[in-house]
């Protein structure tokens, strides 16, 4: 069946809500509501694209997916200079903190806006906001302004990540789109482990404000790439008019007010909990007091709104659906913390430059991007994706537990070794969370799907990520007073990661070495528990194959 045909004979079946001319919104319109509980299959009749046409759109969703993680990590090192520029030390933390807190409160909304306007105006939007964000960054004349350009940038990133697999979906059929996925977090993934390093060579060479500029040129190419190729919608959209009319509807506003504060503060508290201010603190147990209570309220709202929600019951509690999700959360949860601290083990530890530890990384990397590409071929082969998960998160574990074991005297074999075991592991998993949700849904669901999924691994990574500073700097804060019992733990902290190389020497060095190993040692400790959780979510993705059907023999 033709997409063509497929569309038209939705379109006939729309129906309308009380005997109004205003249509549902595609996730009411193109599907009948799913009965609780149950697992309702995609249609899988996916106009299939090929050739340039394909080859242009798979360009702009991956250098944007690129340009996205990218992003999140290239202001790594050129933080010391902005915060000596603009003198705002005190404000370190809001520049990761803003980003991450607008991309993972808006994020669940951005599955409601695709599945009900056009997906490629749609990913346009999200992207010309990114752009914006980076462009206030780089004309920013004050730390307060580079702030809010970051929290802008945060909200086109919301929408980026989702938009480019809800994509992927429109483009293949369920059973060639495991290949797609896997290249396409492959080479995305390179972003979070070059930005330091990049973003080391433009401060240095140019200036600071380049880690935000790189970004404009690249999109422009995007708008290049997309702007006059069409994408197939999988599933009846309303006329944007009429869902303009119904935005307040479409969007489940309330819902939304009710769950971005929640998890703002949620993410706040973890953030200043053990760092800024004391567990037992006021300010820290208010804020988790906070986000309990409007989750509640949240929940409610949710339950009372169904499938009009942000986040459909329906749909979250299906248990490929949140299995999905949970073992996506924590599978990104592990690379966005190891691409952290391998960096720190690397440049603190072993002294190597910004630059050369980039190289360092390099096993996992490679590591990572071919196994996705050969597991997303493979299990487009074999049909199931559950096996290739619970081997994904053997690995991992096995990789992060190994990285636990680091030490000031590690040999060069064995930290090659761990991570390409861990590369291996990561690139193994990296799509089947994503397929098995799509393999679940049907089309019109799919974009409202990849949102919740992408919020697991923004809000999962910006959780643990905290979790693991907390853990990294009460460490040192207990370990260098036992190691190194004459110094002052409070000023070889201040120097900073790297810095106490310039004020230390013979065997002082060589203790805060060793208890700087040892703190990254035990965030890997939390690394491999989140792999091993991994294994444990997996096995709720479902035994269900991907490979086409044969089409029934038609009666004579």
């Amino acid at each position: 069946m033709s997409f063509t045909r497929y569309q038209t004979e939705k379109e006939s079946a729309v129906v309308f809500n009380d005997n109004t001319t205003q249509p549902l919104s595609g996730l009411e319109a193109s599907q009948p509501a799913p009965v609780p509980g149950t697992v309702q299959a995609p249609d899988d009749t996916t106009e299939e694209v090929v050739g340039i046409k394909l080859l242009m759109i798979m360009t702009g969703i991956i250098l944007t997916c690129f340009l996205m993680l990218l992003d999140t990590s290239i202001l790594v090192t050129a933080i010391p200079f902005i915060t000596g520029k603009f003198h705002s030390l005190a404000n370190v933390g809001w520049y990761g903190a803003a980003y991450q807190l607008s991309s993972a409160a808006l994020q669940p909304l951005t599955g409601k806006i695709y599945a009900n306007f056009s997906t490629k105006w749609t990913f346009f939007a999200f992207a010309a906001i990114f752009e914006l964000g980076s462009l206030l960054c780089g004309v920013a004349t004050s730390s307060n302004m580079l702030i809010v350009g970051r929290a802008v940038a945060g909200i086109g990133t919301a929408g980026i990540q989702n938009g480019a697999f809800t994509i992927i979906a429109c483009l293949k059929p369920m059973h060639k789109r495991p290949a797609l996925i896997g290249i396409t977090m492959g080479i995305a993934q390179l972003g979070l482990v070059i930005g330091p390093l990049i973003g080391g060579a433009l401060t240095e060479y140019t200036s600071w404000r380049w880690c935000f500029y790189i970004n404009l040129p690249c999109g422009g190419l995007v708008a290049a790439l997309l702007a006059f190729v069409s994408i197939p919608e999988p599933s009846p959209k309303p006329k944007p008019l009429d869902a303009l009319k119904r935005l307040h509807r479409i969007l489940d506003v309330v819902g939304f007010v009710l769950f971005a504060p929640a998890v703002i503060m949620l993410l706040l508290a973890a953030q200043w909990g053990g760092n800024s201010y004391a567990w037992d603190s006021p300010v820290v147990i208010g804020l988790f007091v906070g986000a309990g209570v409007l989750g509640l309220v949240w929940l409610g709202w949710d339950w009372y709104k169904k499938d009009d929600a942000m986040i459909p019951l329906s749909m979250a509690r299906q248990l490929n659906v949140w299995s999905g999700c949970l073992t996506y959360g924590f599978l990104m949860s592990t690379m966005f913390t190891t691409s952290y601290y391998l960096p720190i083990y690397f440049q603190s530890v072993k002294g190597a430059s910004p630059t050369l530890s980039g190289v360092y990384l390099l096993p996992s990397v490679i590591g990572q991007l071919i196994s996705a590409g050969v597991a997303g071929k493979f299990v487009a082969k074999v049909g199931y994706y559950l096996p290739f998960s619970l081997f994904s998160a053997v690995f991992m574990a096995t990789g992060d537990g190994l990285l636990s074991t680091f030490t000031p005297s590690t040999s060069t074999g064995k930290w090659i070794g761990y991570q390409i075991l861990l590369g291996v592991g990561q690139g193994i998993g990296l799509q089947m969370p994503l397929v098995a949700v799509q393999n679940t849904l049907p089309p019109a669901q799919i974009p409202v799907g990849m949102a919740l999924v992408m919020f697991s691994s923004t809000f999962g990574g910006a959780l643990f990520l905290s979790f693991s500073d907390t853990i990294f700097t009460n460490s040192l804060r207990s370990l260098i007073p036992h190691y190194a019992p004459n110094l002052d733990a409070d000023r070889v902290l201040a120097a900073g990661a790297t810095g106490f190389r310039d004020i230390l020497s013979g065997q002082d060095l060589q203790n805060v070495l060793l208890a700087y190993a040892q703190s990254i040692d035990r965030v890997f400790y939390l690394v491999a528990s989140l792999a091993a959780m991994c294994f444990v979510t997996a096995w709720g993705l479902g035994w269900k194959d991907i490979r086409q059907k044969p089409a029934p023999e038609s009666k004579a």
